[in-house]
């Protein structure tokens, strides 16, 4: 019983740890960008030896992997609510809005999730959950395609991305952010009805 309640109290202990590293990464990518990211820097940051570190995530890379985990479930939980706010005529618009003010509003996490190489297997069998949760939103919205549902599903999220990206890059002025939205989905609509 009482080893029961140390291997539970050690496991707490690392979760809390692993969740710390994580959280303190997320805040200096957000006000300094992610090459301030380092495994010394996380070590001042938090009072916790490299080797401690590197004995959670192996490596930079495997902390910046589980930041960007961690944002795919934030996302998918977003999309999910979104979905569920939305009436059936306008959920692909509610949805776009969601995914884009997402991206807007966490631009640090969402190029850690979307623009740095990782070793993160998106489309594979080895996908984390995370992804798969998030991918999961967006193949809901296309569930009566059939055979299309995945690629209608990867179109509209190639389109979306590109919307943020273009627009977190001010290649694209966020004053039209709404009207590129509604033409879209418009677009969408009209292309995923008459293909057969």
């Amino acid at each position: 019983m009482a080893a029961s309640r140390i291997a539970e109290r050690k496991l707490r202990d690392r979760q809390a740890r692993r969740a710390q590293i994580i959280s303190a990464a997320r805040r200096i990518a957000e006000t300094e960008g992610w090459p301030s990211v380092t495994v010394r820097r996380l070590s001042d940051e938090i009072s916790y030896s490299q080797p401690v570190l590197y004995a959670h995530f192996g490596s930079r890379e495997g902390i910046l992997s589980a930041v960007a985990i961690e944002g795919f479930q934030e996302l998918g939980v977003a999309l999910a609510k979104a979905k569920r706010r939305s009436k059936r005529d306008v959920s692909l618009e509610g949805f776009a809005s969601a995914y884009l003010a997402f991206a807007s509003q966490s631009p640090a996490l969402y190029e850690v999730m979307f623009s740095l190489s990782l070793n993160v297997a998106f489309a594979d069998p080895a996908t984390p959950a995370e992804l798969q949760f998030a991918f999961a939103q967006l193949m809901e919205l296309f569930q009566d395609q059939g055979s299309r549902l995945e690629v209608l599903s990867e179109l509209f999220w190639a389109g979306l991305h590109g919307l943020a990206e273009l627009t977190r890059t001010k290649r694209l002025p966020r004053s039209r952010q709404k009207e590129r939205i509604k033409i879209l989905v418009e677009l969408f609509h009209c292309r995923a009805e008459q293909v057969p």
